[in-house]
């Protein structure tokens, strides 16, 4: 059988690192995976991409394949040179053959380094056992909006979406499909949730890809979120921040009572414990951020009683300035 350069198939150097090889692959398995690619050959295509990655992506197997591809390229070399022209530069590759009943997803190449289905070659020639599996139908991923009221408990909620899949003629068409999804309590902004299977339709004897729900809080109009806690604006009139009051203060589970102390300022956080977002040990906190409003169109009366008030009142607020 002829020798397969695997680095060939991925497009990079022999020196690529892990990471390369991965990007590589990427690239590659999106542009001729079979739901997609209207490329012919494109399940042939992905089943060699698979295979070159199977190998260049795991450690011990890349270094097995690197001396036989060493071995390989001095032989090529040495019979060019011997026979004096192209002749020598095609060559049968290894004595091995693979056994055809179970060298259903990876090429012959392949299965004679490392296997038939698994395994490789130690010392002297033996068989390891080393499994192996077929690339699988290609992952999907969407963002799920969830409102702060639903992480404080457990939520079935639906989630649809469209997939693409080819039909017998190759055209590529949109499906779409449907599931209830229980998102458990305690859920993250951005936090990624797996469903297994739920992707992609996987090629032969593949598995589905998966599919992954990105939780994306939908914005509250009163409360802003800071990791676990919570925060709100509360409004106060300039006498309720010199005198103090109470008030009904809006949370996510419904209104609670708040003491506004005496002589508090604008800024001011006053913290409510355990009213923020739940994790899965402790609720975060809430606070609530004072911001003092003045009347924009005060009546006579009052006008007469603000011009009174500051007749009679020193205080400055901008006595610092004078220091």
């Amino acid at each position: 059988m002829n020798f397969k350069d695997y680095y060939t198939v991925l497009g990079i150097d022999p020196k690529a690192n892990d990471k390369a090889v991965k990007v590589a692959y990427k690239k590659l398995a999106v542009q001729y995976h079979p739901d997609v690619s209207k490329h012919p050959d494109a399940e042939e295509k992905f089943k060699e991409i698979g295979e070159a990655y199977e190998v260049l992506h795991n450690t011990k197997k890349r270094a097995e394949y690197d001396e036989l591809r060493h071995h390989h390229l001095n032989r090529t070399q040495n019979s060019y040179a011997n026979q004096g022209g192209a002749n020598g530069a095609s060559q049968n590759w290894g004595q091995q053959q693979s056994d055809p009943q179970t060298d259903q997803e990876f090429s012959d190449f392949f299965s004679s380094i490392f296997g038939s289905s698994h395994g490789g070659f130690e010392q002297g020639g033996q068989h390891r056992q080393r499994q192996t599996q077929p690339p699988k139908g290609q992952d999907i991923e969407i963002e799920f909006p969830m409102f702060l009221e639903e992480t404080l408990v457990d939520t079935l909620k639906p989630v649809e979406f469209t997939l693409q899949q080819r039909e017998p003629s190759g055209r590529i068409v949109e499906q779409p499909k449907s599931l209830k999804v229980k998102i458990p309590a305690g859920v993250v902004n951005g936090e990624r949730i797996r469903l297994k299977g739920q992707g992609g339709p996987g090629p032969t004897k593949a598995d589905n890809g998966d599919l992954y729900l990105q939780i994306r809080f939908v914005p509250h109009p009163m409360f802003d979120v800071d990791g676990r806690d919570l925060s709100i604006v509360v409004p106060i009139a300039p006498w309720e921040a010199v005198l103090g009051t109470k008030l009904k203060l809006p949370t996510l589970t419904g209104h609670i009572q708040l003491t506004i102390p005496a002589n508090s300022q604008s800024g001011q956080r006053l913290r409510i414990k355990g009213k923020g977002l739940l994790s899965k040990k402790v609720h975060g906190d809430l606070f609530a951020v004072l911001k003092i409003v003045v009347p924009t169109s005060p009546d006579k009366t009052s006008t007469q009683l603000w011009t009174e008030l500051a007749e009679k009142n020193k205080f400055d607020p901008r006595a610092s300035w004078s220091k």
